[in-house]
């Protein structure tokens, strides 16, 4: 047991420093060939909050670091992770298209996401058993549905992160926080070793890029990073429920409650209003807390509004995890988180046009 504690350790010293260098290698080669094709330029899209040229290469230096993390991980360990290769590779390509400037009409990328689920769920079996409600479990019992509810766990929380990137650091710390969580449940099953040291490797990447993307921001993930990262976590999720059936399931929608929620909100807000939900606003949470702190003069709001986010997260999730086995306190919890949300985003939406309006 030393001895692959001792292997562990150097493997993962190993990891930490290689892709750190291969983000250094990134953003050195991008900078001296001066390729203009990854810089996002486009200052008046509505998810736009910065004001400079910064290259959306970091998904490229994470999924490049992934790679030799899986290769050297099967090598020493003989431990294959295909579903992990398949989605994030997959989703990576999806969302690279955009970063290299190769648009791709919304609904299209959509339907391309559900093809690559469809594969991916059927080739590697992939199966949530329970879900905290009777109604739903039964449901699932039924293939079509099964993959219907499947797909849609995957496609919020891939959205879900795709749609908090592009604020310093917003999305890599909350998914270290996710990870994280996911970790501490497995860390003491002796027989999750090696997927442990997986989702170790997954938070040594995204603490590699929080140093070039927090507090001020030198790389951006883009569509490409955020795709395949939120696929992984998607996949962390199932794979860590499945493994401990005494908890939960309602708690890991606790866990995931914010990637979850702001896309579900965000998709009837604009039905409601006769928009496209497939079109971006600047009318999310993450925005208006931003837009509430550069009303209140903060200095730096941008990365300010990452922590705000991310430390009333932890400060909303970590009650639930005395009573993470517990189905009813869960849904009560989960029903909190809800009303939190909406009090926030209405009381804020409020005070920023208040504001508008007086100005």
């Amino acid at each position: 047991m030393m001895a692959l504690d001792q292997i562990n350790n150097v493997f993962i010293s190993l990891i930490s420093l290689s892709t750190f260098i291969i983000f250094i290698i990134t953003l050195k080669f991008h900078n001296y060939k001066n390729n203009k094709i990854f810089f996002d330029m486009d200052f008046d899209k509505p998810q736009a909050f910065h004001k400079e040229s910064i290259p959306r290469i970091g998904g490229l230096a994470s999924f490049i670091s992934l790679f030799i993390f899986l290769a050297i991980y099967h090598t020493l360990f003989g431990y294959e992770i295909l579903n992990y290769l398949f989605f994030s590779l997959s989703f990576f390509i999806l969302g690279f298209l955009d970063d290299i400037k190769i648009s791709l009409r919304p609904i299209i990328r959509l339907i391309l996401m559900i093809l690559i689920l469809f594969m991916g769920i059927n080739f590697f079996n992939i199966e949530i058993l329970k879900t905290g409600f009777l109604f739903l479990n039964n449901w699932l019992q039924n293939g079509i549905l099964s993959f219907i509810f499947i797909s849609l766990c995957f496609l919020f929380i891939i959205n879900g992160s795709n749609l908090i990137d592009g604020f310093n650091g917003l999305l890599a710390l909350h998914l270290i926080i996710i990870n994280a969580i996911f970790l501490s449940i497995n860390i003491n099953q002796t027989n999750l070793i090696n997927f442990n040291l997986f989702l170790t490797g997954q938070i040594i990447i995204l603490f590699c890029f929080l140093l070039f993307n927090f507090p001020k921001a030198k790389i951006f993930l883009g569509d490409g990073g955020a795709y395949f990262l939120g696929s992984l976590t998607a996949l962390n999720a199932i794979n860590t429920s499945i493994n401990n059936s005494e908890i939960s399931p309602i708690f890991f929608g606790i866990i995931l409650f914010y990637l979850f929620f702001e896309v579900f909100f965000s998709f009837i807000r604009k039905i409601r209003l006769k928009r496209s939900p497939l079109k971006p606003d600047r009318k999310h949470l993450h925005m208006l807390v931003f837009k509430f702190l550069e009303l209140k003069n903060f200095k730096s709001p941008n990365p300010v509004t990452s922590v705000a986010i991310n430390l009333l997260f932890i400060f909303l999730v970590l009650p639930a995890t005395f009573f993470c086995e517990n189905n009813f306190l869960c849904k009560i919890w989960f029903v909190i988180l809800t009303l939190i949300y909406l009090f926030s985003y209405f009381l804020l939406n409020n005070l920023t046009k208040i504001n508008n309006e007086n100005n």
